[in-house]
């Protein structure tokens, strides 16, 4: 009997291959008969390493190439970061599964001598490649020199132990999925830095009319993991924003509700518009969307358009 044959498209990086691999090992799991096969495909992000993500512009610059392949029949289903996925999707493509998600929180990371965040000296050189959590980091720290830092996470481990800063700001998930947990000073409280939309879970993107895949992929999603990451992009998408600006959001359950927190900040820190909504969690995309409009309300929009050049 043949074997049923699925390809999944992945980025090459250590930790996209890790949760590539983590898909494959569930799959499996439920069809040890399956015959599993991963296909690495580079994209524009992984090309462009030399120029801070903000300034490559577009959105999708992680997912774009997958998608291609996916829509001309060479993978069945692709594996993403959620904090890398678009709100928009190309059409014929849907985001099937959302895995149970990590811990969402960013991880500040430093030498031995300095024991938290609160304790980096006057004027630190702090890495990190996210906008998001610069504006955040200099609203708390307007002392901190902060510079892009790009590369997979052993990279930035490495010139963190070089010297090269002072510490480096991560996302926890990543360093745990990655075995470096022990690397971790301090896992920073979302009051300190709300994390990226979607960060700590893992989606699987297929073909919208792959009734087999699509079936398949029902085992893998975790319901809780989906209606907080549904709100959230939710937000993110009323904002039409990409991971490249600086918008924050953090949705979780609690006691029956949905408890969402969003942030959009100025890059040099001085401005943090921040608003909180909770509802069910049926309401989810509709929450995600008022609390968007509760910030553009408040002024988000003006900060907003100094990066998208309006």
């Amino acid at each position: 009997m043949t074997k049923r044959k699925i390809t999944i498209a992945t980025r090459g990086s250590k930790l996209a291959l890790w949760q590539a691999e983590w898909v494959k090992s569930e799959l499996d799991k439920i069809n040890p008969d399956f015959e599993v096969e991963l296909n690495k495909i580079k994209t524009t992000g992984d090309k462009i390493l030399d120029v801070p993500l903000a300034q490559v512009g577009g959105k999708g610059l992680f997912v774009k190439e997958i998608e291609e392949a996916m829509l001309r029949g060479e993978a069945d289903l692709a594996v993403h970061s959620m904090k890398d996925v678009p709100t928009d999707l190309p059409e014929g493509l849907h985001l099937s599964a959302i895995c149970e998600r990590e811990d969402p929180r960013d991880a500040f990371i430093a030498g031995p001598q300095i024991k938290n965040f609160q304790a980096l000296h006057q004027g630190a050189h702090v890495g990190t490649s996210s906008l998001r959590r610069i504006c955040q980091l200099l609203n708390k720290r307007p002392d901190l020199k902060i510079t892009q830092l790009r590369g997979n996470v052993d990279t930035r481990l490495r010139k963190l132990s070089e010297g090269q800063f002072d510490a480096i700001i991560l996302a926890t998930a990543g360093v745990k999925r990655l075995g470096h947990a022990d690397r971790i000073t301090e896992k920073l409280s979302t009051d300190v830095s709300l994390p990226a939309i979607g960060q700590g879970a893992v989606g699987i993107e297929c073909r919208v009319d792959d009734e087999f895949i699509n079936n398949l992929l029902k085992k893998l999603n975790h319901e809780e993991t989906s209606v907080c990451v549904r709100t959230e992009r939710a937000f993110l998408k009323k904002l039409e924003g990409g991971c490249q600006v600086p918008i924050a959001a953090y949705a979780r359950l609690k006691d029956g509700n949905v408890f969402i927190e969003g942030l959009v900040g100025s890059l040099d820190g001085k401005t943090l518009i921040k608003a909180s909504l909770k509802g069910k969690p049926e309401e989810a995309v509709s929450l995600g969307t008022r609390l968007a409009e509760n910030l553009l309300s408040k002024g988000a929009g003006k900060i907003l358009a100094e990066f998208y050049g309006n």
